[in-house]
């Protein structure tokens, strides 16, 4: 009975530190398929759709803090504000793609990375991927919720989301520093 029972404290020990690993092996995947530009590596590691939802709530909640409370009550204001948020959509479909999102934490413009040009002089060696994480901030939010933050080259806070689904952990929003 006390053998079963120490192997049931075992196999809890190490399914907690697995799930608590979990988004420490999560982002060390995404670094490599990063450096490896493996897009389809990239893709197992980020929830796409619920990644859209989150990058398309945030540009909507900026253009309507952007736009204030004047234009929103105008008629043509709201038709404007309707137009403004259909083009933010339409920029984070293409943004949340594996080329994108690979574009993005590499800090690569989107159009360089699909189009494999990484420097306008075509002649230099291209310089490798940098690293998406480099000097982040690790914190637990909940024991489902995971971030990482990084200052991007303005010093504001960037932070990386990653939930948990099961035993596997995605990337499923990046906080962006948009600010009035």
């Amino acid at each position: 009975m006390k053998k079963l029972l120490a192997l049931v404290v075992v196999i809890v020990l190490a399914l907690a530190g697995y799930v608590a690993a979990g988004p420490f092996l999560t982002v060390h995947a995404i670094r490599e398929a990063v450096k490896a530009q493996d897009t389809a590596a990239l893709a197992r590691h980020v929830d796409f759709p619920a990644l859209r939802g989150n990058l398309r709530a945030q540009a909507e909640d900026y253009i309507a803090r952007q736009a204030g409370a004047d234009l929103q009550s105008h008629p043509l204001g709201a038709i404007a504000m309707g137009v403004a948020s259909s083009m933010a959509g339409v920029g984070i479909d293409a943004m949340a793609t594996p080329a994108g999102i690979g574009a993005l934490l590499e800090g690569r413009n989107f159009i360089d990375r699909v189009s494999g040009r990484r420097d306008s002089d075509s002649t230099a060696t291209p310089a490798p991927p940098r690293d998406p994480l480099k000097g982040a901030t690790y914190g637990f939010e909940s024991t489902s919720r995971f971030t990482a933050t990084v200052v991007d080259g303005d010093g504001r806070p960037v932070v990386v989301v990653f939930t948990r689904d099961g035993l596997t952990w995605k990337l499923s929003d990046i906080r962006l520093p948009l600010q009035d």
